[in-house]
């Protein structure tokens, strides 16, 4: 209510009363004002009533939700489920215009100031999480595949010649597809082996780009959070490799928010060379509903050329559900999120560790990767050729998502390109292992239970072993039973 209604509500209830639910409305708006004043992300979060008047007061400025609205067009914000509508806060407009995802909608003030602050709020993270000199981005509802697409399109018209992009190999099919689908031929450039870790083989680059002809070469398209053992891309070395050959830099950054290190390798690959934009997804760093994106970059005019050549309006559905959460975290909650994620991924290692020697095996060294961890399975390996696999399979049906297991020789073709050693980002990689990945969210609860479980298969996989062997009957695997013995 403004001014004037709580002055009327005095003549129906006391006017203590009255003044004191004014001063509780101001706090909420008070809040609201920082928020449109500095379009930054507030220090500390906000509760759910402040971020639902913020969002109803933004719906009433749209013209569906004009009281005496009368709309004869083809879209104007009708929905024929009430519960639709409130699952959207009645923001029905979605964001952009025809032309321009970023574009300010005359039917929709409220859903384009959402737009404007989610994108703001948004860049103040990025900052926060360590990319300090980032200069531009908007959130598109599009995962990262797509969304590196949309990145590859928009420097089609800078480049019309080019036809390659060079892609240090990483065995994810969406950002190879990506390249596929937005019309351009990946090169494929093989990772080197380092210990246990496979690193950016930087030679081969250099190669290809001297083969290729700068020219000829879209972009070099790198990667910074992956799967164990591979590791983020050197960074800094293609940047400035990119800057002496006039070559477009795109990261594909998926979770990599969540990372310092990830984040610290953008600031610096910017800072050092070239890198044009970094693509990163909104569930994976932010713990929202898949179907989202984040397009950044270091030259404001490059993001919004991209921006613009995103075909038609768009969802707000993504916009509003990281702008909610981010309010309801504030700088303050997301900080101590990812200070969390680093405490448990070393726990987690701590804990494949003791697991992998108490089982023969060992956790593999990749201090490069900030996020994934991995365990050989060597001894698995040895007992049968189809136990690596079966213990994927056991993990699953014990509900132990996000473990990954990766045979020896496994092939895959991927839009008529076939990959050898498919999923260990090698064509040979020594050993078959097992992934486990510390993001933001996980819990303690979440590391014991899998190491319990993950212990249990191993011995069972082991007994089996040890009966085929002595032509004993195997022992049963338990695949499907009960879950009760594992809590």
């Amino acid at each position: 209510m403004n001014s004037e209604n709580f002055s009327l509500s005095e003549k129906i209830v006391s006017t203590a009363y009255v003044r004191q639910g004014s001063q509780a409305r101001r706090g909420h708006e008070q809040l609201i004002r920082q928020l449109l004043e500095q379009g930054k992300c507030p220090e500390e979060g906000w509760s759910e009533s402040t971020v639902e008047l913020f969002l109803s007061e933004l719906a009433v400025m749209d013209s569906n939700n004009f009281l005496g609205n009368c709309g004869v067009g083809e879209r104007e914000g009708r929905v024929a489920s009430g519960l639709v509508a409130r699952r959207h806060y009645r923001l029905m407009h979605g964001i952009g215009r025809s032309g321009d995802i970023a574009a300010i909608q005359p039917k929709a003030a409220g859903s384009s100031l959402l737009n404007k602050l989610t994108n703001s709020v948004v860049l103040d993270i990025l900052k926060l999480s360590g990319v300090r000199s980032v200069a531009s981005c908007f959130v598109v509802p599009m995962a990262t595949g797509m969304s590196l697409t949309l990145c590859f399109l928009t420097l089609r018209h800078r480049r019309p010649k080019a036809r390659y992009i060079v892609w240090p190999r990483i065995d994810q099919k969406s950002c190879f597809k990506a390249m596929i689908t937005a019309g351009f031929e990946p090169v494929v450039v093989e990772n080197v082996l380092e210990g246990d870790e496979l690193r950016t083989d930087l030679e081969a680059v250099e190669r290809k780009i001297e083969e290729l002809g700068a020219e000829n070469i879209l972009c070099v398209h790198s990667t910074t959070s992956c799967f164990a053992p591979r590791v983020p891309d050197r960074l800094e070395e293609l940047a400035a490799m990119c800057a002496k050959h006039n070559i477009p830099h795109i990261v594909n950054n998926a979770y990599g928010v969540q990372s310092t290190k990830c984040m610290h390798l953008i600031q610096q690959g910017a800072r050092v060379g070239r890198i044009d934009a970094f693509v990163q997804s909104l569930d994976k760093n932010f713990m929202v509903p898949v179907g989202g994106a984040i397009i950044a970059g270091f030259d404001e005019s490059f993001i919004q050329e991209i921006s613009q050549m995103y075909p038609g309006r768009a969802s707000a559905s993504p916009s509003l559900d990281v702008l909610i959460t981010l309010l309801t975290l504030g700088a303050s909650g997301y900080k101590k999120l990812l200070s969390e994620r680093k405490e448990m991924y070393l726990f987690l290692a701590q804990e494949l560790k003791s697991l992998a020697s108490a089982h023969g095996e060992r956790l593999l060294h990749t201090p490069h990767n900030p996020i994934s961890l991995a365990m050989s399975l060597d001894g698995l390996q040895a007992e049968s050729d189809k136990a690596v696999t079966q213990l994927g399979s056991m993990l699953f049906t014990r509900q132990v998502s996000g473990a990954r297991v990766i045979p020896l020789g496994q092939e895959q073709t991927v839009s008529g390109h076939t990959f050898h050693g498919f999923m260990s980002h090698s064509e040979a990689y020594p050993c078959p292992y097992l992934n486990a990945a510390s993001a933001v969210g996980i819990a303690r609860e979440d590391v014991t239970l899998c190491i319990k479980r993950l212990d249990k298969c191993l011995k069972t996989l082991k007994k089996e072993g040890n009966a085929a062997k002595s032509s004993s009957p195997a022992a049963p695997s338990g695949e499907g039973t009960l879950l009760e013995n594992d809590q």
